[in-house]
Protein backbone atom coordinates (compact mmCIF):
# COMPACT_ATOMS: atom_id res chain seq x y z
CA UNK A 1 0.00 0.00 0.00
CA UNK A 2 1.48 3.14 -1.22
CA UNK A 3 1.17 6.20 1.23
CA UNK A 4 1.38 9.91 -0.18
CA UNK A 5 1.89 13.00 1.74
CA UNK A 6 1.61 16.43 0.63
CA UNK A 7 3.30 19.51 1.67
CA UNK A 8 4.56 22.81 0.71
CA UNK A 9 1.10 24.73 1.38
CA UNK A 10 0.59 28.06 2.98
CA UNK A 11 -0.15 31.76 2.49
CA UNK A 12 1.08 33.70 -0.61
CA UNK A 13 0.58 36.89 -1.79
CA UNK A 14 -1.23 37.42 -5.58
CA UNK A 15 2.17 37.10 -7.83
CA UNK A 16 4.08 34.65 -6.06
CA UNK A 17 5.37 31.50 -5.61
CA UNK A 18 4.95 28.17 -4.00
CA UNK A 19 6.20 24.71 -4.61
CA UNK A 20 4.39 22.04 -3.52
CA UNK A 21 6.01 17.96 -2.48
CA UNK A 22 4.09 14.87 -2.95
CA UNK A 23 5.96 12.27 -0.89
CA UNK A 24 5.50 8.80 -1.93
CA UNK A 25 5.96 5.53 0.58
CA UNK A 26 7.89 3.31 -0.37
CA UNK A 27 7.94 3.89 -3.71
CA UNK A 28 5.42 5.10 -7.27
CA UNK A 29 5.58 2.33 -9.43
CA UNK A 30 6.74 3.24 -13.14
CA UNK A 31 3.50 2.55 -14.93
CA UNK A 32 1.86 4.65 -12.86
CA UNK A 33 0.75 8.81 -13.81
CA UNK A 34 1.16 11.22 -11.28
CA UNK A 35 -1.39 13.72 -10.96
CA UNK A 36 -2.13 16.90 -8.62
CA UNK A 37 -5.87 18.04 -7.72
CA UNK A 38 -7.07 20.47 -6.11
CA UNK A 39 -10.45 21.32 -3.67
CA UNK A 40 -11.85 24.58 -2.76
CA UNK A 41 -14.35 25.04 -0.72
CA UNK A 42 -17.60 24.19 -2.00
CA UNK A 43 -16.60 22.80 -5.19
CA UNK A 44 -15.79 19.41 -6.42
CA UNK A 45 -11.92 18.00 -6.72
CA UNK A 46 -10.62 19.06 -10.05
CA UNK A 47 -7.54 17.65 -11.52
CA UNK A 48 -4.60 20.58 -11.96
CA UNK A 49 -1.98 18.91 -13.99
CA UNK A 50 -0.51 15.85 -14.40
CA UNK A 51 2.82 14.39 -15.58
CA UNK A 52 1.48 13.28 -19.15
CA UNK A 53 2.10 16.87 -19.60
CA UNK A 54 -1.47 17.54 -18.85
CA UNK A 55 -2.70 21.00 -17.38
CA UNK A 56 -5.69 22.73 -16.19
CA UNK A 57 -5.95 26.01 -18.52
CA UNK A 58 -6.02 27.97 -16.08
CA UNK A 59 -3.09 26.98 -14.38
CA UNK A 60 -1.09 26.69 -17.98
CA UNK A 61 1.92 29.01 -18.37
CA UNK A 62 1.92 29.12 -14.46
CA UNK A 63 2.09 25.65 -12.89
CA UNK A 64 5.01 22.78 -13.82
CA UNK A 65 4.71 19.11 -12.31
CA UNK A 66 7.67 17.07 -11.98
CA UNK A 67 8.46 13.91 -10.57
CA UNK A 68 11.83 12.74 -9.04
CA UNK A 69 11.59 8.54 -9.44
CA UNK A 70 14.52 8.46 -6.90
CA UNK A 71 13.19 10.57 -4.28
CA UNK A 72 10.04 9.12 -5.00
CA UNK A 73 8.38 12.77 -4.92
CA UNK A 74 6.16 14.84 -6.86
CA UNK A 75 6.61 18.26 -7.56
CA UNK A 76 4.07 21.24 -8.33
CA UNK A 77 5.45 24.48 -8.83
CA UNK A 78 3.27 26.83 -8.95
CA UNK A 79 4.29 30.80 -10.22
CA UNK A 80 1.95 33.40 -10.69
CA UNK A 81 -0.20 32.68 -8.68
CA UNK A 82 -4.18 33.82 -8.47
CA UNK A 83 -6.77 34.15 -5.55
CA UNK A 84 -8.71 31.52 -7.04
CA UNK A 85 -5.91 28.79 -7.07
CA UNK A 86 -6.89 29.16 -3.56
CA UNK A 87 -7.19 25.22 -2.23
CA UNK A 88 -6.07 22.45 -0.93
CA UNK A 89 -3.84 20.46 -3.50
CA UNK A 90 -4.01 16.41 -3.24
CA UNK A 91 -1.53 14.20 -4.66
CA UNK A 92 -2.55 10.78 -6.44
CA UNK A 93 -1.50 8.62 -9.54
CA UNK A 94 -3.19 6.08 -11.91
CA UNK A 95 -2.01 3.43 -13.65
CA UNK A 96 -1.18 4.16 -16.96
CA UNK A 97 -2.40 0.78 -18.44
CA UNK A 98 -5.72 1.17 -15.93
CA UNK A 99 -6.96 4.28 -15.49
CA UNK A 100 -9.52 3.74 -12.79
CA UNK A 101 -6.60 2.66 -10.32
CA UNK A 102 -5.32 4.99 -8.11
CA UNK A 103 -2.12 4.83 -6.57
CA UNK A 104 -3.35 5.20 -2.76
CA UNK A 105 -6.07 6.67 -0.88
CA UNK A 106 -6.35 10.46 -0.99
CA UNK A 107 -4.72 12.13 1.73
CA UNK A 108 -4.54 15.31 3.55
CA UNK A 109 -3.64 17.41 0.91
CA UNK A 110 -2.26 20.47 1.88
CA UNK A 111 -3.74 24.24 1.85
CA UNK A 112 -2.42 27.11 -0.41
CA UNK A 113 -4.02 30.23 -0.01
CA UNK A 114 -3.18 33.33 -2.29
CA UNK A 115 -4.47 36.68 -0.53
CA UNK A 116 -2.79 40.46 -0.19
Amino acid sequence: QVQLVESGGGLAQPGGSLELSCAASPAIPKNYVMTWYRQAPEKQRELVAATTNYYKDSVKGRFLISRDNVKNTVYLQMNNLKPEDSAVYYCNGYDQYSPDTLLASWGQGTRVTVSS
